[in-house]
């Protein structure tokens, strides 16, 4: 008869426990669980993109209830454990369920401390740990327009983040004077401070709150801070810590002070009773990031199967974060805490960039990067060998000496931060049979979080695949369930068999119908390999696609006309204002692409407003080519050495109207100062002494990435034909709704440049370029010729509300 084995947490420390268990012991123990919360596990690292709506909550799940069933674990999920009962060795559960066991494991995690302030329990005022707690706040952020999140931490400041992507006005107030304490000093506290400010996020230093103040009704108003000042808020959450659970040990009679006193092979004081996690205290500190959790895992693990030679010594406390879309790195003291301790640092706070070097007589003590962490693995490595680094002072922060390749890096180097998982670790899961960056995630977890250690697992991948691995074609993922075919598979068979519609493709290569999410990418993948010669199907494209405008949450639309490189005349504006006021248009914007914006409009009227405009669509609606923003350039800039004008009406002209995997936003800039940011565009032209710089690959939105240099040419028309040549390649290889920045991530800019400059293959991505661009129309003449005889009806809603009016009949 199997050992019982009850585990008391269904969190991501426990439960990493259970799967080390069941790679090293699988059937040695009868496994149950509880878990408090009624669902699986689930990533809550990620909880900050089911708060911004990037995600759902089944999306984050990291083990289905399927995966306890094949592994025949028993889950009592939404059953607590209220008592320990350690003389009969069971535990009895909220709903009166007992369960004996002969090693249990307590895997508690911890709960969010809630301050003393009047007026926390006011409805509207939350926590943010669960996603009971995310679901909570997203119900009442639907019906708010100002949150005050108070706690400047890791978790707070990504609460506030997500809640200024959902549409809030958003301030976070912490305690201290500089953001993320635990992890950085204050000048790195101010970078991060800089950058939330430019995401429109307020930020108050040394705020302690007072009061949450409330209506009559007793639901939040405001918080009221202890140096006066006050600030309204119909939504407030509370992020200001947390507290090891450790109520159940502490009421069993283990030994517990803040968390449950654990032994290096994470034993409590009764070794049949081991604890992981949160809710652990190990040689008298705790740990709330997930690399240690998943060490103390598989320290537990071990010892459950038996094997006491891999003790937990303690983790190094080395955090690598990405916050805001900016990399961090701390480790060690790296607030220079102690005698002799003296810093090498450098800063520059207007590129987002400090680094800092902790150095102890000749040994380094600790660190701290922001911006640009290249140096982090060495340092990490000099930190823990404790090398004498005298002769090297000059050159810790510039990367010599640094490991130039993966290859390079160490077994224990942590690759995976959010989940603590080591280059050993993916080297040994690539070793045992898995082919692509999918395969590793599913047995290790890395990349499953953030995803910014997926280009270092491409690089393991290579290495220890060698010939055999190829990345973009090595475990292909189906289309979609309707088309159960990889990308590739099926762009050559829509050639292959001549099919020219949506339809067709479904017929012959899926279920025939297809779903709402393949649809549409269906009907763009048939578009492209047939270069606008296939047969258009409105039904399969969204609502935009079909009216060529943007719809808005009230179900009205938006109107913005292409004005090249943002030129416009004073005939264009006064036009745009008669077209205003003659349709009583509620909203008139600039918008960030340097765009006039018409909101509100009424379907009926899109036709008549696009005639009376006489400009052709800016295709804002739509995955498209957007607009092309500029700066003045030499036309009157002091500093502009490059025709930024010119460029940008020459290759906005040359690609409008072209479909794309999603929106393609370009810009180009004058001169090194960058001032229309070409940098961090889809495609971005810099204009240099005599030459153009082209970026490819850039980001500004929800993610900020810099875009990759793809090349630096002398001649304009040379900088624009390689710029279409990146773009056909996109529209080509880019999977639907994929940025390019996710494209270049996953291809790499390497395997991109060999595309784009061969002398094959580059041409005749010019070529097909020219074919597709050479058949498009101006949508917006369809005000002339409705494509469906009720294509700009306004149709009875079925139902309305959300981002989107779902109507009755496609038009």
């Amino acid at each position: 008869m199997k050992d019982s084995l009850v585990v008391i947490g269904n969190g991501m420390a426990g439960i990493a426990a259970v799967e080390e268990l069941l790679r090293r012991a699988a059937g040695r123990y009868a496994v149950t669980v509880f878990g408090a919360e009624p669902r699986p596990n689930y990533n809550r690292i990620l909880l900050s993109d089911v708060l911004a709506g990037k995600s759902t909550a089944e999306q984050i799940v990291l083990n289905s209830p399927a995966w306890y069933e094949a592994n025949k674990i028993i889950l009592h999920a939404g059953d607590p454990v209220v008592k320990i009962d350690r003389s009969e060795r069971q535990v009895v559960a909220e709903s009166g369920r007992s369960v004996r066991y002969d090693r249990l494991l307590i895997a508690t995690g911890s709960v969010p401390f809630i301050p003393p302030i009047p007026g926390a329990g006011r409805e509207g005022v939350f926590a943010y740990r669960t996603l009971d707690d995310v679901e909570r706040i997203r119900e009442r952020a639907a019906r708010s327009a100002r949150a005050i999140v108070i706690g400047g931490g890791l978790l707070g400041l990504e609460a506030a983040r997500a809640l200024a992507q959902i549409g809030l006005e958003v301030k976070v107030a912490h305690l201290v004077g500089h953001l993320m304490e635990m992890q950085c000093d204050p000048a790195a506290g101010e970078i991060v401070r800089r950058a939330f400010e430019k995401m429109g996020i307020g930020v108050l230093l040394s705020h302690a709150a007072d009061e949450i103040v409330g209506r009559e009704d007793g639901s939040v108003e405001g918080v009221r801070f202890s140096n006066g000042d006050a600030y309204e808020a119909d939504l407030v959450v509370i992020s200001a810590g947390i507290r090891p659970n450790a109520v159940l040990a502490r009421d069993a009679g283990l030994a517990a002070n803040r968390g449950i006193v654990v032994n290096d092979h994470m034993e409590t004081t009764d070794p049949n009773v081991l604890a992981v996690g949160e809710c652990v205290e190990h040689r008298g500190r705790m740990y709330g990031l997930v690399a240690p959790l998943m060490e103390q895992a598989r320290t537990a693990a071990a010892v459950l199967s038996g094997d006491r030679a891999v003790p937990y010594k303690g983790s190094m406390t080395s955090a690598k974060l990405k916050v805001a879309g900016i990399d961090l790195v701390s480790m060690g003291n790296f607030m220079s805490d102690g005698a002799g301790c003296e810093e090498v640092v450098f800063s520059d706070p207007g590129a987002g960039l400090y680094q800092k070097v902790v150095l102890q007589g000749s040994r380094v003590v600790g660190a701290i990067l922001v911006g640009d962490i290249r140096p982090a693995e060495r340092l990490k490595a000099l930190l823990k060998s404790g090398e004498d680094v005298t002769l090297a002072r000059a050159t810790l922060l510039r990367g010599e000496g640094a490991p130039v390749s993966v290859a390079d890096l160490p077994d224990d180097a942590l690759v995976c931060g959010c989940m603590g998982v080591s280059k050993g670790a993916i080297v040994a899961a690539i070793e045992g049979g898995c082919v692509s960056r999918e395969d590793v995630a599913d047995k290790t977890r890395a990349c499953t979080s953030c995803k910014s250690c997926g280009p270092t697992i491409d690089q393991l991948l290579q290495n220890v695949l060698g010939g055999e691995y190829v990345k973009m074609d090595a475990a292909a993922k189906p289309f979609c369930a309707c088309v159960p075919v990889s990308k590739p598979v099926l762009r050559a068979e829509i050639m292959l068999r001549g099919l020219k519609s949506a339809t067709e493709a479904l017929g012959a290569l899926g279920n025939g119908v297809g779903c709402p999410a393949c649809r549409p990418g269906l009907a763009y993948l048939v578009s492209e390999v047939w270069r606008n010669r296939h047969v258009e199907e409105r039904k399969h494209r969204f609502i935009n696609d079909r009216v060529h405008a943007n719809i808005q949450k009230n179900g009205s639309f938006s109107v913005v006309p292409r004005m090249y490189g943002g030129l416009t005349t004073p005939a264009e504006l006064r036009r745009i204002a008669d077209v205003a006021e003659k349709y009583e248009v509620p909203m008139v914007k600039l918008t960030g692409g340097a765009r006039v914006d018409l909101l509100g409009v009424d379907k009926a009227d899109l036709p008549r407003i696009w005639s009376d405009l006489g400009m052709p669509s800016g295709h804002a609606y739509a995955k498209a080519i957007r607009t092309c923003k500029a700066c003045v350039g030499i036309a009157f800039c002091r500093f502009g050495v490059a025709d930024s004008i010119g460029a940008a009406v020459a290759m906005e002209k040359a690609f409008e109207g072209l479909y794309t995997p999603h929106k393609v936003k370009m810009a180009v800039s004058g001169c090194p100062r960058n001032c229309a940011e070409a940098t961090v565009k889809d495609i971005g032209l810099v204009g240099i002494q005599g030459a153009w710089e082209i970026h490819v690959g850039g980001a500004a939105g929800m993610s900020v990435r810099k875009g990759d240099l793809l090349a630096t040419v002398a001649a304009r028309e040379e900088a624009i034909e390689l710029s279409a040549r990146y773009l056909q390649l996109y529209r080509e290889e880019g999977n639907y709704t994929e940025r390019t920045y996710g494209f270049n991530e996953r291809v790499g800019i390497e395997k991109i440049k060999e595309a784009v400059f061969d002398s094959v293959s580059g041409p005749a991505l010019y070529a097909r370029y020219k074919e597709t661009k050479a058949l498009v129309t101006d949508p917006w003449l369809e005000r002339d010729a409705p494509v469906h005889p009720r294509q700009f009806e306004a149709l009875e809603p079925v139902m309305a509300g959300g981002s989107e009016t779902v109507e009755k009949e496609e038009a």
